[in-house]
């Protein structure tokens, strides 16, 4: 039983509604177009509240069809009926749309009935049927063939040659993309065509040891005879002074770091962050766009016909390969697999139906698409600027308080540390909790990075103010009285921000989750930040959903807190396979505030999306 059904177009005007309640249903449709179909996710069903809906687009017409229904109900002929609903309405109204005429009456309460009884009696028959198991023939392991299985690399297909192929269901011989000598005997090449094989395998291994171009032997290099040198890190002081790594030495207790205020980072980060640099990212934007320039001056003459010839309408059959070869794609880059197949999906659903031009390939066309779905789905939805936030909580006489939180290892108290460096730049105090009372060696950790930060910024500098301080009660403790101590500690001694380090936790421990989602839920932070590895592809899709499951279900709160935006670590790690940005950012629709990319302070970096998404898609 169908509870509410809608036809509008993209513009928001309702042509036709059916509704079987007195139920409101203007908060289920609206969050399924800004969750949904605006930010194109591909989901073939939204829950909201009690209510399942599904919907359908027509990309010709910008027409969309909604139906929701009682999500305990299981029914099983929804997707027919809308396909079948869609085409019912496009015949009977095809001339209106087509003249974009929405403001005349759509009386489709027979169409809708009569399409509506069919679609439930093609269930009923469909449930008394016996389920039975394909065939072999209808299987897709009976289309492979041998040629589909050899790859040769250097050898062009040809299609005009006569070749011969052999299928596995059939056995009959075809053609096969191999030279006209060849031939196949039960499967395999006879023994004049291997030993002709033999000989020009043998001919090419001559060839490479005669050529003088590839001698093995080369001369050794003055650097190669002075032998590996010591790396030289950063800000790591001078190596040419070795006594200072004797140990029984007497050294004051007092010494706080080998930082030294006139070190050349600082300043380096005042304002806002800057984006995330890609190597030869210009270069290949100015190239593409000569490219582009090139091509629409040469093809001047092809854009005059191209409203003149005749128009194609896309169907899902045409774009499936194109859909496959950008999927491989896609998860070569680290993708999630199942992230990788809903953006394909979503893009068939912006395509479908959507006419294309005699001279626009369908490839260029759905890699376009899926260019302008990535961006779409990495730009933020609402506004990131920690900084004014910052000011506006120091103006209300209060600390902005953010959380950290992720699996274990992934780099949060290093972020945390950079992070704090960046606010300390731009004049905020900052006191750090140390709520990680799990892991030895966590507040070490934290205390060497403000006495480095300290030395960085001293007092000094800025009027006898301490910019970092640390706030921890040890091993063993409430990680969620720690950080309430912290923030009121924080208020009482005007702190600007308090950053709030958690310990790491797998995503499938029930105790420590509950125990983080006591800490959010005491503390009401500003802000809750989820710290993941770049390295990471289908597992950061669990982590990301579990940890914020987890939030939601512990929590007590009918609006629970849960995570805002996510900290991108060792993304100098990954090269061009940035998938896990995707990935993340898909599943939560929250941004990517940060992103970490080396040792030092200053080696943090806002995303630049559209270098990312360039490439990725490269």
């Amino acid at each position: 039983m169908l509870d509410f059904f809608a036809i509008f177009t993209k513009g928001g005007i309702v042509l036709w509604c059916f509704q079987s309640t007195t139920q409101n249903f203007t908060a289920s449709v609206n969050a399924l177009i800004k969750n949904v179909i605006l930010q194109e996710r591909g989901i073939n069903t939204f829950n909201d509240n009690r209510l399942s809906l599904q919907y359908k687009l027509d990309n010709e017409f910008d027409l969309v069809f909604i139906v929701a229904y009682d999500k305990i109900l299981k029914l099983s002929y929804v997707d027919k009926f809308l396909n079948d609903i869609h085409l019912e309405f496009r015949d009977k109204y095809k001339n209106e749309l087509a003249r974009a005429d929405y403001f005349q009456d759509y009386s489709f309460s027979e169409g809708f009935n009569s399409t509506l009884k069919k679609a439930e009696k093609w269930s009923k028959q469909q449930e008394q049927l016996p389920k039975q198991m394909k065939t072999f023939e209808q299987s897709s392991k009976s289309k492979k063939t041998v040629s589909s299985m050899i790859e040769r690399k250097g050898e062009e297909k040809n299609t005009s040659q006569k070749k011969k192929e052999v299928n596995f269901a059939s056995e009959e011989v075809q053609t096969l993309p191999d030279s006209p000598k060849q031939k196949l005997q039960n499967g395999q090449l006879d023994e004049e065509t291997l030993a002709a094989n033999r000989l020009k395998f043998a001919q090419k291994m001559n060839k490479k040891k005669q050529d003088p171009k590839k001698s093995p032997k080369s001369p050794v290099t003055e650097k190669e005879r002075a032998g590996k040198k010591p790396r030289i890190w950063e800000l790591s002081g001078s190596n040419k002074d070795l006594g200072s790594l004797e140990r029984t030495t007497d050294k004051p207790e007092d010494m706080k770091s080998h930082f030294t205020p006139d070190t050349e980072i600082v300043g380096q980060m005042k304002g806002v962050i800057k984006d995330l640099e890609v190597e030869s990212s210009d270069e290949e934007y100015i190239e593409e766009e000569k490219e582009t320039n090139q091509t629409s001056s040469k093809g001047g003459m092809f854009s005059i016909f191209k409203g003149l010839v005749g128009s194609k309408s896309l169907t899902a059959s045409d774009m499936k390969p194109a859909l496959e070869k950008m999927k491989d794609h896609l998860i070569a880059k680290n993708v999630a697999s199942d992230i990788a197949s809903k953006l394909c999906d979503s893009v068939a659903n912006k395509l479908e139906g959507k006419v294309l031009g005699t001279f626009e390939s369908i490839a260029s066309t759905v890699k376009n698409t899926l260019n302008d779905s990535l961006v779409q789905i990495l730009s933020p939805k609402r506004r990131v600027d920690i900084l004014r936030d910052c000011l506006e909580a120091q103006r209300q006489r209060r600390p902005f308080v953010m959380t950290f939180c992720g699996v274990n290892g992934v780099g949060k108290s290093t972020n945390l540390a950079k992070i704090c460096f960046w606010l300390i730049e731009n004049n905020l105090r900052v006191l750090i909790a140390a709520c990680d009372t799990f892991r030895a060696g966590a507040v070490e950790q934290l205390r060497t990075h403000m006495k480095h930060l300290n030395a960085l910024h001293p007092p000094e500098r800025h009027n006898g103010r301490t910019m970092v301080q640390l706030y921890e009660k040890g091993y063993g403790k409430d990680a969620a009285g720690i950080a309430m101590e912290a923030i009121k500690f924080a208020r009482d001694s005007s702190f600007d921000v308090v950053l709030v380090d958690t310990a790491g936790r797998m995503q499938d421990n029930e105790p420590l989750m509950r125990s983080l989602t006591k800490l959010i839920k005491v503390n009401e932070p500003d802000l809750v930040l989820f710290v993941g590895e770049a390295l990471v592809g289908n597992e950061a899709v669990d982590q990301l959903v579990k940890f914020n499951q987890a939030l939601a279900d512990y929590s007590s709160n009918s609006n629970p807190h849960i995570i805002d935006g996510i900290v991108l670590t060792k993304f100098d790690t990954i090269d061009d396979k940035v998938g896990a940005a995707i990935s993340m950012t898909y599943i939560t629709g929250q941004p990517i505030v940060f992103v970490g990319t080396g040792q030092t302070y200053t080696d943090l970096k806002a995303l630049n999306v559209k270098a990312v998404v360039h490439s990725l898609m490269k």
